[in-house]
């Protein structure tokens, strides 16, 4: 056998025992860091946040008609229109920086007719109008129209004009007249379907609500008026200042990835997927269990995908920092240690979130009040508030509906409930200590 055919056969043997040739390693593509991706969802979130309807236009514009009572009769619509004067009377907010420069020229020169329903349409083609979102025909005219997170959880800082400026996400908007904007529709009639009433009834339980309030339980329960007679919608809160906070609704609800798509899927109405079988227990909440509104199931679903950047979003949001010289900072420091000693006030608002660290949920009786509102969630309770940025909500009230006008009231309330001891001017230490927050 010659040299070449005996090194055929080693070449040969070495093939049979070492098996077939490695493959080439995958190529590993490298993750983006954990600061990178949080960036990115926290952008991505901010333009859902502040222009994503989920595809509600379906039923603002669709359903309801909404757009023809904003366009009016001389663009296209019905009726007189709404002007940008009507509109930022009942609350609604123009952001500054969707204005080009020549407009806002003119409105600085008064050149800007704020009595005309034109200007409105002109204003939401610019996407200026904050939480409200118009789409158009070819021939400008507007087709319907939509609302978006920040309606009810932004304003602005009047910096240009009372309600106009800089966008403030997070923040509520207590101008906003949700009832009186909902009264425009010209056909209320599926909302009185859903509540087994007539249009008549609709309106005056929407007229019942007033600035800065809204009743997310009523299309689940029916339940408009409180046993007292007024009206059974709370305050709009703040979405900014819950990192570290167990529960982000009033009555404990749920995570704020949960109360969002609550409300997407239910109030917003957008197209999605929903799911709580809490919601089909009758005996609480009638209208839900009869609509299915716990098994919301969408052919074509805009809203799952949102919630994790829009969340990333909203928990990046800090409360914001009380104005130089709005409380008095001598003052603030004996309430601090009030609040950490006599007043017990820490017990419950624990720093630095300023609520339970876990389970920061309590009964009516526990905090001396009725369990009207906390009946109307699953938990049958209501959830230790954070604090920080009490100073930026104050008009309204405190507490979920509002009830003591001003943070001594609340004050107050606790002194009486616990027997505190706490003197009048002790009292309004801690009221410049909560200011400062």
């Amino acid at each position: 056998m010659g040299i070449l055919a005996l090194g055929g056969l080693v070449t040969l043997a070495y093939q049979a025992t070492a098996g077939p040739p490695a493959a080439k390693p995958a190529t590993v593509q490298t993750p983006p860091s954990a600061g990178e991706n949080a960036q990115a969802m926290v952008k991505e979130g901010r333009h859902t946040f502040r222009y994503d309807t989920f595809g509600d236009q379906q039923f603002w514009g669709g359903t309801l008609q909404l757009h023809d009572a904003i366009a009016g009769e001389d663009n296209g619509g019905v009726g007189g229109g709404v002007s940008p004067k009507t509109a930022l009377a009942v609350g609604l907010k123009v952001d500054v920086n969707r204005l080009p420069a020549s407009v806002r020229t003119a409105l600085a020169n008064g050149k800007v007719n704020l009595d005309d329903p034109a200007v409105t349409l002109a204003l939401l083609k610019l996407k200026s109008v904050v939480g409200v979102k118009g789409f158009f025909n070819s021939d400008g005219t507007l087709r319907t129209v939509g609302i978006e997170c920040a309606l009810c959880h932004s304003t602005v800082d009047d910096s240009f004009a009372p309600g106009i400026g800089n966008r403030l996400d997070g923040w509520a908007n207590r101008d906003l007249n949700v009832g009186a904007i909902v009264s425009l529709a010209p056909n209320l009639q599926p909302i009185a379907d859903l509540l087994h009433t007539d249009v008549d009834t609709v309106k005056q339980v929407l007229a019942a609500w007033g600035p800065g309030r809204f009743d997310a339980q009523l299309f689940l329960d029916g339940k408009a008026f409180r046993p007292d007679g007024t009206t059974a919608a709370t305050v709009l809160p703040p979405a900014f200042g819950l990192q570290g906070v167990n529960q982000h609704t009033s009555t404990g609800w749920g995570s704020v990835t949960y109360w969002n798509a609550f409300v997407a899927n239910l109030e917003m109405h957008g197209q999605g997927n929903f799911y709580d079988p809490r919601l089909d227990n009758a005996d609480q909440f009638p209208i839900a269990a009869e609509n299915g509104f716990g098994h919301v199931r969408s052919k074509v679903d805009k809203i799952s995908s949102k919630l994790p950047a829009l969340a990333a979003y909203q928990l990046s949001l800090t409360a914001p920092t009380p104005p130089k010289g709005s409380f008095n900072a001598k003052a603030a420091a004996r309430g601090e240690s009030l609040f950490m000693g006599q007043a017990q006030c820490s017990t419950c608002h624990v720093p630095p979130t300023f609520t339970e660290p876990g389970f920061n949920m309590h009964t009516g009786d526990e905090i001396g009040i009725d369990s009207f509102q906390a009946d109307r969630s699953p938990t049958h309770m209501y959830r230790t508030s954070p604090l920080k940025g009490l100073w930026s909500h104050q008009k309204g009230g405190f507490y979920h509906d509002g009830r003591f006008p001003e943070l001594v009231d609340v004050v107050q309330h606790y002194n009486d409930t616990f027997g505190l001891g706490l003197t009048d001017a002790q009292e309004q230490d801690l009221v410049q200590y909560l200011k400062s927050l």
